[in-house]
């Protein structure tokens, strides 16, 4: 214990805490605690399915021990697949990240700890815990030493539970793959049972078309077709050509339907695939950002304006601008600023930006009448997200040719 949590006033901390008072993420966590972290707050099966996730060819055969040292590794790295780890640790335990949040002072995060201790929920309130921004280095070591305890005990009284548990948790996931692959055969079942059904279809209209004939070439040659008869039949064939016809517009009508929803899912698709580049450019690990910025993605002054949204993003998006060598100015809306305002930081702007998902009518008409005015452009972005805010910058033409200029 003594060799993994060391003391002393000139040690620098355990945890690396937020000065807003935000949840720590796992690289602001000191090293030797990545291990216990890997080892409680995440199963073999789940580490073997983010690494699979992750393209990781060799997830699905490597021993549970090879894909802990995989987790510890990536642990200590702020890179993408480091916030990926972060990301799935919160999601794995968000019952108990909400549960911990309700706690203000180091007290209560000990209460609420000592409670998930009794009642066995361990991984998650050690997750939530170690993030918390309330939690200082007596009680990390004071949880730490509880919990590689435990570890021991576990070891040497439940050792078959451990071998069954892991048998579980392998069984697991080849269940996963095999529902995956069942789920594959239903969908190729469905498109063969459709298509199936489309030949049905044609072959009974063919059927029918020869059955008619057959019947009026016996007619014809037994004198059977009189006038009367072979207008009742051509009464029944309009009305079974009107039916046809009806028929057919209707699928004439949906098929119309499907395309137009295959083309908005393509340009949903088109965009999403655009904000995710944009995303994962903006989240390379800071020797690559940099050079990636400096090679093509420098604002050289470009003042943007940025109408509605979120709050809690204003800032980050304002350092994202900053970083690329621009201005961001920001507006609500109107929501708490003077809508007055808008037209004078749009004169400002270079560019004005506005989440179509988070803004007002009022200041989406205000902002396209005074661009236009002022042979400004606007671009409206898919939703108030850092994602839709870096596609846009990354594809327009007013960052574009300043960048190039």
């Amino acid at each position: 214990m003594g060799a993994l949590l060391p003391r002393g006033h000139s040690l620098p901390p355990l945890v690396v805490t937020d000065a807003r008072g935000r949840r720590s993420k796992i690289w602001d966590i000191a090293p030797t605690l990545h291990c216990s972290i890997i080892g409680t707050c995440l199963s073999a099966a789940e580490l073997r399915q983010f690494f699979g996730r992750l393209g990781d060819a060799s997830a699905k055969t490597a021993s549970d021990h090879t894909l802990h040292s995989y987790g510890v590794s990536a642990a200590g790295k702020h890179d993408l697949v480091g916030k990926l780890l972060n990301k799935t640790l919160d999601h794995s335990h968000e019952a108990a990240i909400r549960r911990f949040a309700k706690a203000s002072t180091r007290s209560q995060v000990r209460d609420l700890w000592l409670e998930a201790f009794e009642q066995g929920g361990i991984p998650g309130a050690y997750w939530a815990l170690l993030t918390h921004p309330a939690t200082d280095r007596p009680l990390i070591e004071e949880v730490f030493g509880q919990v590689h305890m435990l570890s021991h005990m576990i070891g040497s009284s439940n050792r078959v539970d451990i071998v069954r548990l892991r048998k579980l948790e392998r069984e697991l996931g080849e269940r996963d793959d095999k529902l995956s692959r069942q789920e594959a055969r239903l969908s190729e079942s469905s498109r063969e049972h459709s298509a199936l059904l489309r030949k049905i279809e044609v072959l009974e209209m063919e059927v029918r078309r020869q059955e008619i004939a057959a019947r009026t070439a016996n007619e014809l040659t037994t004198g059977a077709l009189t006038t009367p008869a072979v207008l009742q039949r051509l009464d029944a064939e309009k009305a079974h050509s009107s039916q046809l016809a009806a028929r057919v517009a209707h699928l004439e009508h949906e098929i119309k339907k499907t395309q137009r929803f295959a083309a908005a899912l393509h340009k949903q698709n088109d965009q999403l695939q655009r904000e995710v580049t944009a995303l994962e450019a903006e989240l390379r690990p800071d020797d690559a950002e940099q050079a990636d910025h400096s090679a093509a993605g420098d604002l050289h002054g470009v003042t943007v304006l940025y109408v509605g949204g979120r709050p809690g993003l204003i800032e980050q998006l304002k350092a994202i601008v900053t970083r690329r060598g621009g201005t961001m100015l920001a507006h609500d809306g109107g929501l708490e600023e003077n809508p007055a305002a808008l037209p004078g930081l749009i004169s400002r702007a270079d560019a004005t930006l506005f989440p179509v998902d988070c803004v007002s009518h009022a200041a989406v008409g205000q902002i396209k009448k005074c661009c236009r005015d002022g042979h400004k452009p606007f671009i409206p972005l898919r939703t108030a997200s850092v994602a839709s805010f870096m596609a846009a910058m990354a594809r327009h033409d007013t960052f574009q040719h300043r960048s190039r200029s």
